[in-house]
């Protein structure tokens, strides 16, 4: 089974998401709700798929994603930023990619999601 990592600092969001994708036996989700710790859970666990917000206190998603790319350990898992700095048509008009980054708009469809991690 596939693990995922979700790095949000919304406490409510990364709840719900770990529940709604092990509910759905997609995965076993872990869940940070700082980019410290979602740094250290990555190197730790090293999950298969990185969900990451942008926007977040301390440690942004951008921060984050260059200390998990430039960290051998890390480097190499995908990574998908889940944010609602863009929107769906953004998403759509880009095909769901953003400066060579895949992008989900919030609010995530559990489908979308979990369409994403299957192809991996």
């Amino acid at each position: 089974m596939k693990k995922v990592l979700i790095i949000d600092d919304e406490e409510y969001f990364c709840r719900a998401l770990k529940k709604n994708l092990e509910l759905k036996a997609v995965c076993r989700a872990l869940a940070a709700t700082t980019g410290e710790e979602g740094i250290r859970l990555a190197r730790a666990e090293k999950p298969d798929l990185i969900l990451l917000d942008i926007m977040m206190p301390g440690l942004d998603g951008t921060d984050v994603a260059e200390a998990l790319l430039a960290n051998p350990a890390t480097s190499s898992i995908p990574i998908i930023f889940v944010t609602a700095i863009i929107n769906k048509e953004d998403v759509r008009r880009n095909a769901g990619q953003i400066g060579g980054r895949t992008f989900l708009a919030k609010p995530v469809k559990i489908e979308d999601l979990i369409e994403k991690i299957n192809a991996l």
